[in-house]
């Protein structure tokens, strides 16, 4: 058995280090997480969720849920959307609810949208997983202890059929996360809420009726942590099968990068897109672990009598 010290201490490492947004490998198909613009950009009413398992064989490694639903309204001029986001990490349990407003406007064969989210997280820390070095630290609880946490946010998104960009910061609010047991200690000095700025662009590149190239990537930044940018190439047959890997860069000095990960998504019918990932880790964290899964589901209402001629796939 491999040390336990040890991993704790490449789990707390990576913890203290990395940015608090819940990161998913199939980012471009699960936009409305994290911008608010895109609430409604199908045209049509649209669930999706999404499962990650991150780290697998590492205990107390990140596990994360995502449920959302996104529609127009107003001719397709307003959209409006709902995104719930669960993450287990260690001893925290996090349950964030989001509802999303979007306006668009017609621009250059596209539209631009300016969307608000607001935000409410039910942060939860069960002390009783954590064993502390010094007994008696005024900072750790003898139970699980809850705060609700008040939010909100803003993002712009162009949407086109052969592309699209975006830049979102979902939390503008520096919201305290620790609880207090010291009346002489200040809460705000140990955790906050940090400030979150995403930043993401892709393409459709024809090739031949056949096959259409996929690049995309996604820019993720926190205060006082590492740029993360995921860099997506893809490759659509048949306007049914996305195949695609992405590297993962930054987080950890001294090492390739994050990780390098591979995605396959299908469209079985216009209504129904269905898609894997597997992250395969470059950092120092691989020798205690299994890699990261995704699965990911869509489902769009869309008539019989209005079908779909051009396939989306943003």
């Amino acid at each position: 058995m491999k040390s336990i010290f040890t991993i704790l201490a490449l789990l707390l490492t990576i913890l203290l280090s990395a940015q608090q947004d819940a990161q998913y490998t199939q980012f471009m198909f699960n936009k409305l997480a994290f911008n608010p613009a895109y609430a409604g950009s199908h045209k049509v009413p649209c669930f999706s969720g999404i499962y990650r398992t991150q780290w697998v064989n590492l205990e107390g490694a990140p596990v994360s849920q995502n449920i959302s639903f996104h529609t127009p309204f107003f001719h397709k001029r307003v959209g409006f959307g709902i995104n719930i986001q669960h993450d287990r990490i260690g001893p925290t349990n996090t349950w964030n609810y989001s509802m999303m407003y979007a306006y668009r406007t017609e621009i250059g064969g596209g539209d631009l949208s300016f969307g608000v989210q607001g935000q409410i997280r039910d942060y939860r820390v069960d002390w009783r997983d954590i064993s502390a070095i010094h007994s008696g630290d005024a900072l750790f609880g003898i139970r699980e202890d809850s705060k609700l946490i008040p939010n909100f946010g803003f993002g712009i998104y162009y949407g086109h059929e052969h592309f699209y960009a975006g830049i979102s910061m979902p939390r503008l609010l520096n919201n305290d996360l620790t609880f207090q047991y010291d009346g002489n200690i200040q809460n705000t000095d140990f955790s906050k809420e940090a400030r979150h700025f995403f930043g993401m662009v892709g393409l459709i590149l024809p090739v031949s009726d056949a096959v259409k190239l996929k690049p995309a990537m996604l820019i993720k930044y926190a205060n006082n942590s590492p740029l993360d940018v995921d860099l997506h190439a893809g490759v659509i047959f048949y306007d049914k099968v996305n195949v695609g890997a992405t590297y993962r860069v930054g987080g950890f000095q001294g090492n390739a990068g994050e990780s390098i990960d591979f995605v396959l998504q299908m469209v079985f019918t216009d209504r129904i897109k269905v898609g894997i990932a597997y992250d395969y880790t470059l950092s120092d964290i691989r020798s205690y672990q299994s890699g990261s899964y995704e699965l990911m589901m869509e489902y769009c209402l869309i008539s019989k009598q209005r079908g779909s001629t051009n396939p989306r796939f943003f």
